[in-house]
């Protein structure tokens, strides 16, 4: 059974209309998640902690929909082996 991992991050934006961050150095990332309930769970704590600031944006990543393991490796992913 495949992992269905989840990243929490999140930062100040730009603009509060713009999902770009206004200093990519300074994202929090609050962690990798087994799933999407416990993920959902964390982003809710954030985005509670910082509702007074329009500013603040926190996501949930969906890491494992970046790969599809019935396929095989990228030539960038075999690099690194």
């Amino acid at each position: 059974m495949a992992q269905r991992l989840h990243l929490v991050f999140g930062g100040e934006l730009v603009s509060p209309t713009k999902n770009v961050f206004k200093d990519v150095s300074k994202i929090h990332v609050v962690g990798m998640f087994p799933d999407y309930q416990t993920a959902y769970g964390a982003w809710k704590a954030e985005a509670q902690r910082t509702v007074d600031d329009a500013h603040m944006r926190y996501f949930i990543a969906h890491i494992h929909r970046l790969r599809d393991e019935a396929e095989p490796g990228s030539p960038t992913e075999e690099l690194g082996a």
